[in-house]
């Protein structure tokens, strides 16, 4: 009897695999957000985070793929992380505003502009 229990916890207990990958994953998502809502103008924040989130969805996508077995926590495989993190990167996306991701794209783009300028105004 006790011998069935013992490998009973051993065949439903998680690996030791699938805590890394949750660990790296929360990594990966909780230090640049972390970073974005400290660095970024507030309007700006809510489409970075898009982008992070399909980013990281995308990095979970590919990284389910290339393993052969799946990866489960309590039956919850990276799918379903994949398609958490897709879900979370739409909200982001539909809560923000248009201007805010044109925002986000010209002030790059304007800052690279200015450099230029500076460089071709020095004789």
């Amino acid at each position: 009897m006790i011998l069935s229990r013992a490998s009973w916890t051993n065949r439903n207990a998680p690996s030791r695999e699938a805590f890394c990958i949750c660990a790296v994953l929360s990594i990966l998502v909780a230090a640049p957000a972390f970073l974005m809502i400290l660095l970024l103008d507030s309007q700006l924040v809510l489409p970075a985070l898009s982008i992070l989130f399909f980013s990281d969805a995308m990095i979970t996508a590919l990284l389910t793929w290339a393993k052969s077995g799946n990866a489960t926590l309590e039956n919850v495989t990276l799918w379903d992380v994949a398609g958490a993190l897709t879900m979370m990167g739409c909200a982001a996306a539909i809560l923000g505003e248009p201007d805010q991701v044109a925002l986000l794209f010209e002030q790059p783009v304007r800052l690279h502009s200015d450099a230029a300028l500076g460089d071709s105004a020095s004789p």
